[in-house]
């Protein structure tokens, strides 16, 4: 019935020019045709499509029949295939481009991930053809074509192990791979038209210059979206194998492939890196700054380039380590506030690789100045704090000690003040102040005396530690980390500096310091105790009125109720406390008898 339909349309159509079909000629030649190729009659098609007397037809209405010739393809199903891919043949050869691009995009589109790289594996070949057909008004198309096709590309899965990437499980590198066989023509299109400007410009006819300039601009800006796209995803979510890792990887030549891209139509990649912080002459195109180079695709540039070396080759020499460090940092602050694991991991990997390239105790203060050098390590304690990922925290402490090590002194004792100040966390101000007794111990030794960590200028920076945040009501489970450290650079400063000599000035502060710290923390200490045993002594009556029932109780601590848990586990807890209790008096007392025998000496 249908290929009697199709027969009929196309007899009746045969007597017409193109322009006199009719909506009902384009419903039945459509419709009756698709029919005929699902219930297996493509043999017959191809012959009614090959027929000379019927090739003004298939030019108008033949690009209706790509639905059901496309899904015979994709299936691969052997006894239709050969017919249908002669047909498929034909129509790119005959078909007007503009239809055949609206019929092909239409069935790019799918969900299923084997579906999306097998559709794009066979549609990307026959897209570049018809693109190829517009001539130098393609442009838009070819825009259109992209983000379709980038799409598809992410809903692929990505691929995070050297074997997923080897084998090649989610279909991902053979897409990226057959994506950059697509763009190649067009890039060396926009190459070529940049060797050749220079030649246009002196061209005596100004007006045809300047619109091929324009048309030139286009096609540039469509691959610069495109590159700049590609960069944020799929390139920002991967994790690209060094050539020590995977000797073959196709998602590194994909990143490589995109740069070099980037280069082919005038966009250095220098510039791109140091993009945040260079002023840039105003770029003629279509886009406004903030869209033609998004942030978050400048930052997976940063990087390829300073994390897996990619484009090594074009970055020039001349610049130094701070500078791009300095650059980097915008990079840092973007990649680092996120909540994705994996751009906090490139954000630490960037801000690693840009540190390690500099000599310790090599910074400047005057780099704290900038906004980027403060942000960062707001980030990092919340990378630290926050992050579920305990390899992430823990190289994200990895990557703050390096920063510290890389700031000269002054550097180090300004930074030490900013992040007492505002990292409002015990562990992180624990940390700071273990930091702090390093450099007061290096200043120490002889012939290593400076300014900022012993004499006068010390003493502000001291006052900063040893003091408690809320006096004798501070919660010293909470600020344990902050407290004992704080312990441990009193105790060292009492031994280690002759009253005497007060190299560090605390003997002469030490009745200051009495009063600001030692005594509210005596204080705050029986506090506690007093309060923990307390509710140490409720808990266990009320394991007494329960003896028959292994009972789950809830214990307030202060205004904080401690999770539920059996009697048995919060005795536990409420031990655990009580001794860390004794372990701060005990050192506080320490501390009472080395400054005793010390002033008597």
């Amino acid at each position: 019935m249908a290929l009697e339909q199709l027969s009929d349309v196309v007899q009746r159509c045969q007597a017409l020019s193109d322009h006199s079909y009719t909506t009902e000629d384009h419903n039945v030649f459509s419709i009756s045709g698709r029919t005929c190729i699902e219930e297996g009659d493509s043999v017959q098609v191809l012959s009614i499509v090959l027929d000379e007397k019927n090739q003004d037809i298939v030019r108008c209405m033949g690009w209706n029949l790509l639905p059901p010739l496309i899904q015979v393809l994709l299936k691969k199903q052997d006894a239709k295939i050969s017919p249908c891919l002669a047909i498929f043949r034909h129509l790119l050869q005959t078909c007007r481009p503009k239809e055949l691009l609206i019929g092909l995009l239409e069935q790019l589109e799918q969900d299923d991930p084997d579906t999306i790289a097998e559709s794009l594996h066979l549609l990307l070949n026959p897209l570049q053809k018809v693109l190829l057909c517009l001539g130098s008004h393609k442009a838009a198309s070819l825009g259109m074509t992209l983000s379709s096709v980038l799409d598809q590309v992410a809903k692929l899965p990505l691929p995070h192990t050297k074997e997923q990437e080897e084998d090649d499980v989610f279909s991902l590198c053979r897409s990226c791979t057959d994506l950059i066989d697509f763009v190649k023509p067009f890039v060396h299109e926009a190459r070529q038209s940049l060797l050749n400007g220079r030649e246009q410009k002196k061209s005596p006819d100004r007006t045809a210059g300047e619109q091929g300039r324009d048309e030139e601009d286009e096609l540039r800006t469509e691959l610069l979206k495109f590159s700049m796209k590609t960069l944020s995803h799929p390139l920002l979510e991967l994790q690209v194998k060094d050539p020590d890792t995977l000797a073959v990887s196709p998602l590194r030549n994909f990143a490589t492939e995109i740069l070099n891209t980037l280069s082919a139509i005038g966009e250095s990649i220098h510039s791109l890196v140091f993009h945040p912080v260079l002023k840039r002459k105003q770029v003629p195109g279509f886009l406004e700054e903030e869209v033609r180079y998004p942030k978050e695709s400048l930052a997976s540039l940063a990087h390829l380039v300073f994390v897996h070396h990619l484009a090594a080759d074009t970055f020039p020499s001349v610049f130094s380590s701070v500078f791009c460090l300095r650059c980097n940092m915008e990079h840092v602050v973007l990649l680092l506030s996120r909540t994705e694991e994996s751009r906090i991991q490139k954000g630490l990997e960037l801000y690693e690789k840009s540190l390690v390239r500099l000599e310790d105790c090599s910074l400047p203060s005057d780099l704290l100045e900038i906004k980027s050098f403060l942000t960062v390590p707001q980030n990092l304690v919340k990378v630290m704090t926050l992050c579920p990922q305990h390899d992430l925290r823990t190289r994200g402490l990895k990557v703050l000690q390096l920063s510290i090590d890389k700031f000269d002194t002054e550097a180090k004792y300004n930074f030490f003040q900013y992040m007492l100040k505002t990292s409002h966390h015990s562990g992180v101000e624990g940390y700071v102040i273990k930091n702090i007794k390093t450099q007061i111990d290096i200043a120490l030794q002889p012939g290593n005396s400076n300014v900022w960590f012993e004499g006068p200028q010390l003493l502000p920076l001291l006052r900063k530690v040893l003091i408690l945040p809320d006096g004798p009501e501070t919660d010293l489970l909470q600020y344990l980390d902050r407290v004992m450290e704080s312990l441990n650079l009193l105790r060292y400063l009492v031994i280690r500096d002759k009253a005497t000599e007060n190299q560090t000035g605390v003997w002469t502060e030490l009745y200051k310091i009495e009063d600001t710290f030692l005594k509210p923390l005596r204080v705050g200490v029986n506090m506690s105790r007093a309060h923990y045993e307390r509710e140490l002594h409720n808990t266990m009556q009320t394991k007494k009125g329960k003896i028959k029932e292994e009972s789950v109780l809830s214990v307030s601590v202060g205004n904080e109720k401690l999770p539920n848990m059996t009697s048995a586990s919060q005795i536990q807890a409420l031990h655990s406390a009580l001794h860390t209790f004794d372990m701060i008096e005990s050192v506080l007392v320490r501390i009472q008898e080395l400054t005793e025998v010390k002033e008597n000496l």
